[in-house]
């Protein structure tokens, strides 16, 4: 976990899990809901590494984290053991074929995170045991080797079993009832077994063992079933009847429908991939998820790939490309950190770059991705470059992966697939970690200096020059009285801890909020208050409306725009009824605010309520 000793402290320093009544989080910060303010050190809580402020009133315990807050908080709610409501959510998901393809991806996605651990303690287990062999420390004949193979072989074995665990826990449905379906499948009386029917309906032979798709469909129709006995059954017999009828009804619908289904996608996976490996060859695969793997970590995107690895497990016995170009591509992040660890001049920096190469060497980029390449971007292309010819080689040598293993701990396993699969897999990361330093050392850290650089199409922002230095205006955003910063009512904007910026008092009874940039939308709360802008030029703006307007659910706010949606200049972003939310007991004042302000020489704010740009960046 990224912010896993932020979130002890910020636990322990509320008074504890059993202080914690409720948790929401806003576009800065977690808002907790307290069972004894009084317990809560706030001054303490202030002073943490992470924290901004602290904002406590009757609305909620704010604590000011950043825009980042959504990471910390999905990180603090597994540690408190909840499950983030669906309106908690930072993004709103698109309706349509659009929308229920994105949830069947985060589903699929959240319910294999849920068990990577256990399939990673497998695959490593499966490596050690091959180094053993090897060696002939342990004999693959002798009683001890048959007992760990077995530990190892029962992971994915009873496969089902854990999949039918974390998406009951993911789509809240009981827990036990999808388990009972998952060991019904593997049972002997099924699993494999032929000429089996029911009801007078022939069955396909189907081995359940080491699959996954029957039982997660399971499980969500078993929701479903569920959902609707206890909406027509009394509520008196719900405890003796629900149980027994959702099983009896979804396991015929598993083995007549699912399970078929299952085996067509299995199918039609290896299918293709057969054909790329026969025709065009898999080290194209190899070398593209190499060089793009951290492009996908940023979009979220990357957990897509899990269902197609464990499909090769079950049916292959090896994975022959995501696994082994994962692991590359964590190495090039590695190397390229590397480079500009050597690099950087500044104790403070080397400490960054040295800390986030060593997480990415053991297979966690994200501290690298988020927290470095995200801010000088030269770091991607040292890993298109290093992790491309890295996953090349791999692809050209063939090699597999013999489990669901990743990064530095994941290199002893390779021997499961023999010598020569070990030394082509040590030879592709070590080009990739090699040519990834060389690359990224050489391009050099950008902003070394105070000025940015900026490309021929950010020069049409441009708005003049000041001695030499270099500024982008903010144009107009709403309608309105323009006030300093320090007067709006949220002390945590007041403060200047989110960013400089300006405040607009709005005088009109339904106000627009326009963008006064060029860009791409970052964020969009689901309660539509608050929405964050990207410029070509990596201006970051934060536009809030209102203060504690959260609160209000979307009530009175009409969205225009989406997440990753390109907007320009006067495009409309929302529309707010500003006279009703005065009435509802909240100040409808907007908030503007450069969240990354320290990344330039300074942030002007205009001195008149009528010029055509309120803030001026200085580069």
């Amino acid at each position: 976990m990224s912010y896993e000793k932020l979130n002890e402290q910020i636990i322990e320093l509320v008074g504890g899990k059993e202080n914690i009544q409720a948790v929401a989080h806003c576009v800065t910060r977690l808002r907790l809901t307290l069972k004894d303010r009084s317990a809560a050190k706030t001054e303490a809580i202030k002073e943490l590494d992470g924290v901004i402020d602290v904002v406590s009133n009757e609305v909620a315990y704010q604590i000011i984290i950043g825009t980042h807050v959504m990471d910390v908080y999905t990180e603090f709610m597994a540690m408190l053991g909840l499950t983030p409501s669906d309106n908690s959510t930072q993004t709103t998901r698109p309706k349509g074929i659009k929308g229920i393809a994105g949830s069947i991806l985060v589903v699929i996605s959240e319910t294999m995170t849920s068990i990577v651990e256990v399939l990673l303690a497998a695959g490593i287990l499966a490596g050690i045991m091959a180094i053993f062999t090897l060696t002939g420390i342990v004999s693959a004949d002798s009683p001890t080797y048959m007992i760990f193979d077995t530990l190892r072989g029962a992971v994915f074995h009873f496969l089902p079993v854990f999949i039918a665990a974390s998406a009951a826990k993911r789509l809240h449905v009981n827990q036990y009832l999808a388990m009972v379906l998952a060991v019904t499948l593997l049972s002997a009386n099924i699993d494999g077994v032929e000429g089996l029917s029911i009801f007078g309906f022939q069955l396909q032979t189907i081995g359940y063992a080491n699959t996954f798709i029957p039982i997660m469909l399971g499980v969500w129709f078993l929701g479903l079933v569920v959902k609707y006995l206890n909406k027509f059954i009394p509520k008196s017999l719900h405890y003796f009847l629900v149980p027994m009828l959702s099983l009896v009804i979804t396991l015929p619908i598993i083995l007549m429908v699912f399970g078929p289904i299952g085996t067509w996608i299995g199918d039609g996976l290896n299918a293709f991939f057969n054909l790329l490996m026969t025709t065009v060859g898999n080290w194209i695969v190899v070398a593209i998820y190499a060089a793009t793997q951290p492009f996908l970590i940023v979009l979220g995107a990357a957990n897509f790939t899990y269902p197609i690895v464990l499909n090769f497990l079950g049916t292959l016995g090896y994975d022959p490309i995501f696994n082994a170009a994962a692991t590359i591509s964590d190495v090039a992040v590695c190397g390229a950190m590397v480079g500009y660890f050597l690099r950087a001049s500044k104790g403070k920096e080397k400490q960054t770059f040295g800390t986030v190469s060593f997480s990415a060497l053991m297979g966690i980029t994200e501290p690298a991705i988020f927290g470095v390449f995200m801010k000088y971007r030269r770091p991607f292309l040292a890993v298109i470059i290093g992790g491309g010819i890295g996953g090349t080689i791999a692809g050209l040598a063939g090699v597999k992966t013999m489990g669901m293993v990743w990064g530095l701990a994941a290199m002893p396993t390779y021997l499961a697939g023999g010598v020569n699969n070990f030394v082509w897999m040590l030879i592709s990361v070590v080009v990739a970690f090699v040519i990834a330093t060389a690359v990224a050392y050489g391009l050099g850290i950008p902003n070394e200096k105070a000025v940015t650089e900026l490309s021929e199409d950010d020069e049409q922002i441009i708005s003049g020059d000041i001695q030499g230095l270099k500024q982008a205006a903010i144009g107009k955003i709403a309608e309105g009285e323009v006030i300093a910063l320090n007067e709006v009512s949220d002390q945590a904007f007041a403060s200047g801890a989110l960013g400089k910026g300006l405040g607009i008092i709005p005088n009109e009874e339904q106000a627009t909020v326009v963008s006064p940039v060029d860009g791409t939308i970052t964020v969009v709360f689901p309660t539509k208050h608050a929405y964050g802008i990207r410029t070509e030029t990596g201006i970051e703006l934060l536009i809030h409306i209102g203060v504690d307007t959260v609160n209000l659910n979307g009530q009175y706010f009409e969205s225009f725009v989406t997440q990753g949606e390109k907007v320009v200049k006067g495009d409309r972003l929302a529309v707010y009824e500003v006279d009703k939310i005065k009435e509802a007991g909240f100040d409808p004042t907007i908030m503007a605010v450069i969240t990354n302000s320290s990344d330039y020489l300074d942030v002007i704010s205009a001195s008149a309520n009528d010029a055509d740009e309120l803030l001026t960046v200085v580069f």
